[in-house]
């Protein structure tokens, strides 16, 4: 089940029958909550045993036919029966007086759609937290968003200039707040535009930073687009179309990698992006930057002599891209165990150039070998015979451990 979450988290599509496996194991109630469950599985949940389950089956009111949905709204659970209410006052609009009887008002608050007497009041008088779950409320009214985009809190104004019911020109009319330094996160409704070349050609315009950040992770892009954004004045917007889009030009790549190597989301990016030039990288071998020079072994033509040049670099980074080139001559190799900088000396100890005997006593290092160990040199049996070693040594570990704990009297 948690393998299935993080699966549906990172928009991989799961196969009809893992669902009918899920259902059907001990992880009922969380499987009902996977946002790709298939829709005619919805209508089993609204009937199941667990409160639980009915009222997850609640979120895809859109699915329920109408007899369903009257007989959720009449549960005998008041939890099943509060997520059928809140689920039907998506669509029809909620009165102050059910509004009231909620147990509890911050999910009515930030789904909701509401008469206009009482958005209008709730706008108006709420305090600082129903203003905030009101602003981020898709189905909040025109009148609303125009009251809470002149809030006195900035919070509350910055919620409602990333809405998607706003024009542009609406858009930059808000006095929001804006970090640039701040983490931003994908906003849904962007990215379910992504395919739409027309909609992302309209927001790449916006004068709202998160909004052209939102369009630069778009996998494909319109070439004028590409070419705005390689443009944009965030620096943001440069990253993330330099580690998202496919079209990204190479200039754009060489300029991000300046400054970044890559990220936890994409590591490899963007020296691993497929339009990251390859050629004419020996240029940068006089770069006042490191990062730059370390280039120079990725272009084909670059030689020997450049990796021996490289390692004797000022900078760990790059006499670290020297350490791992397979063309590193082997007393450099050595040499380079000795380096002050320990990712250095690790790579190093993996490189397969490493004469046999210098890696044979790193290998019994207690300090060196569990990096020793991934150098691909070492030969296959010698890795067997290794594994049976360890095998034995754990064995006998074990083994001393049970008679010594035989050995301790019971106590009293």
């Amino acid at each position: 089940m948690l393998w299935a979450e993080l699966a549906c988290a990172w928009g991989a599509e799961l196969p009809g029958s893992l669902y009918d496996d899920l259902l059907a194991g001990p992880c009922r109630a969380e499987a009902a909550e996977l946002p790709g469950l298939p829709a005619h599985h919805v209508p089993g949940l609204a009937a199941d045993a667990d409160p639980q389950v009915r009222a997850t089956a609640c979120t895809r009111w859109e699915d329920l036919p109408s007899p369903v949905r009257e007989r959720l709204l009449a549960d005998t659970d008041a939890t099943v029966r509060t997520a059928a209410l809140l689920a039907h006052h998506t669509g029809v609009p909620m009165p102050r007086e059910v509004f009231a009887a909620l147990p509890g008002p911050r999910r009515a608050l930030e789904q909701c759609g509401f008469t206009p007497e009482l958005e209008a009041e709730l706008v108006r008088d709420g305090d600082l937290e129903e203003r905030r779950a009101l602003a981020a409320n898709p189905r909040l009214g025109p009148h609303g968003v125009a009251v809470l985009a002149e809030d006195p809190a900035g919070d509350i104004r910055s919620l409602v200039a990333l809405r998607s019911d706003l024009s542009e020109e609406q858009r930059a009319a808000v006095h929001y707040e804006f970090a640039p330094s701040a983490r931003s996160r994908p906003l849904r409704w962007i990215h379910d535009l992504h395919g739409d070349a027309g909609a992302m050609r309209r927001l790449a315009l916006s004068s709202h930073p998160l909004i052209r950040r939102g369009v630069a992770r778009a996998r494909h892009l319109p070439a004028d687009v590409v070419e705005r954004l390689a443009r944009d004045e965030d620096r943001t917007v440069r990253l993330f179309l330099a580690e998202s889009c496919e079209d990204a030009p190479a200039e754009l790549l060489l300029e991000v990698w300046r400054w970044w190597d890559g990220g936890f989301s994409h590591p490899d990016r963007p020296r691993g992006h497929p339009n990251f030039p390859r050629t004419g990288l020996l240029r940068h071998a006089d770069d006042p930057s490191g990062r730059m020079r370390r280039l120079v072994l990725d272009d084909p033509e670059s030689t020997p002599d450049d990796v021996a040049r490289l390692v004797r670099d000022p900078e760990a980074e790059v006499r670290r891209r020297a350490a791992e080139d397979l063309r590193l001559a082997p007393a450099d190799a050595v040499r380079l165990l000795n380096d002050p900088a320990v990712e250095v000396r690790n790579a190093a100890i993996r490189n397969p150039q490493l004469p046999a005997r210098v890696l044979a006593d790193l290998l019994h290092d207690r300090d060196t070998a569990s990096t020793a160990i991934t150098n691909p040199a070492i030969p296959v049996p010698v890795l067997r015979r290794i594994l049976a070693a360890a095998a034995t040594a754990v064995a006998a570990q074990r083994s001393d451990s049970g008679s010594a704990a035989r050995a301790v009297p019971a106590q009293p």
